[in-house]
C-alpha cells in the first residue's frame, strides 16, 4: 500500500502541473461523484488489492487469474454500454487465453509472486479483476468528456486523498536523500512510466477502442515479460513460446476486427 501511495502521489503531482502548461477545462460538479468512483475503481481498488495479492498468490496463480480480466469487462460492457458480444469476440479472446497459459505454463520470467497461493490471494485477485473491469465498462462515456490529463488528474487525486490517511506517516519517512542513485531511478521509473505515462495511455485507448479490446492487451503484458526475460538471459526463446505469441497477438487482433469494435 506504501508503494501506491508513491505511484499516486507522485503521478497527481504530474498530471496537475501538466495541466498548468494546457488550456483550463472546467469539469461540470455534477460530474466529480463519478469521476471519484471510476478512481475507486480503476485506480484505488484495482491498485490495492492487486499488490495485497501478490503477497500471497504464486505468480502462475495469479497470472491465471488475471486472464478473466477480459471476460469480465466484455460482460460489463455488454450490460452498462449494449455492447454486442459476438462470435469473433469470444473466439479472439479463447485464441489469446491459449496463448497466455502457454506463456504462463512455459516462462520463467514470470516471478515476484508469493510461495503458496492462499484463499484470500485469489478472492484478492478476482476484485482486482472485477474493478478494473467494472472502470472500463462504465465509465467510456465519462472519459470521452474531458481531455486525458484533465480526467486524469482528478482520478490520481482522489486515489491520493483515500491513501494518505494510512500512509502518510510512511512516505515522509523515506530516506530518499540516503539512497542510492540505482534505486531512485527505479522509483522514477515506476512513478513516471508505469504510472504517470501508462495510465495517461489507458484513457487515451478507451476513448478510441471498445471496452473488450483494451482489457484484452492485459492479454499482452506476459508476452512482453517473456520477450523482455529473453532479451536480459533470463529465459530462452521456443517454438512453443513463438506460438504462444502469435495466439495472443492474433486473438487480439480477431476482436479488433469484431463489428462491435467499430462502433
Amino acid at each position: 500500500m506504501d508503494l501506491f501511495c508513491l505511484r499516486a502521489t507522485g503521478a497527481t503531482i504530474l498530471f496537475w502541473l501538466v495541466s498548468l502548461f494546457m488550456p483550463k477545462e472546467k469539469v461540470d460538479p455534477k460530474d466529480l461523484p463519478k469521476i471519484f468512483v471510476a478512481s475507486m475503481l480503476g485506480l484505488y481498488l484495482t491498485q490495492i488489492s492487486f499488490l495485497k495479492a501478490v503477497t500471497m498468490t504464486t505468480s502462475i496463480d495469479l497470472s491465471i487469474a488475471n486472464t478473466s480480466t477480459p471476460i469480465l469487462t466484455m460482460i460489463v460492457a455488454a450490460i452498462v454500454l449494449k455492447e454486442p458480444i459476438t462470435g469473433k469476440k469470444i473466439g479472439g479472446i479463447l485464441v489469446s487465453l491459449a496463448g497466455v497459459l502457454i506463456l504462463v505454463f512455459n516462462s520463467v520470467g514470470l516471478g515476484g509472486g508469493a510461495s503458496e497461493t492462499k484463499p484470500m490471494g485469489i478472492v484478492l485477485t478476482i476484485v482486482n479483476a472485477l474493478t478494473f473491469a467494472l472502470y472500463l465498462g462504465i465509465f467510456r462515456p465519462l472519459i470521452s468528456k474531458y481531455n486525458v490529463v484533465t480526467f486524469m488528474k482528478w482520478m490520481f487525486l482522489f486515489s491520493m486523498l483515500m491513501a494518505l490517511p494510512f500512509n502518510a506517516r510512511h512516505l515522509v519517512s523515506v530516506p530518499f536523500g540516503q539512497m542510492e542513485g540505482k534505486v531512485l531511478w527505479q522509483v522514477a521509473f515506476v512513478v513516471v512510466f508505469a504510472t504517470f505515462v501508462a495510465y495517461f495511455l489507458i484513457p487515451v485507448g478507451q476513448k478510441r477502442i471498445r471496452p473488450t479490446l483494451v482489457s484484452m492487451y492485459n492479454y499482452v503484458q506476459p508476452t512482453i515479460a517473456t520477450i523482455i526475460s529473453i532479451a536480459i538471459g533470463l529465459d530462452k526463446m521456443t517454438w512453443l513460446k513463438v506460438v504462444a505469441m502469435v495466439l495472443v497477438f492474433g486473438g487480439v487482433y480477431i476482436v479488433n476486427q469484431s463489428r462491435a469494435a467499430t462502433h
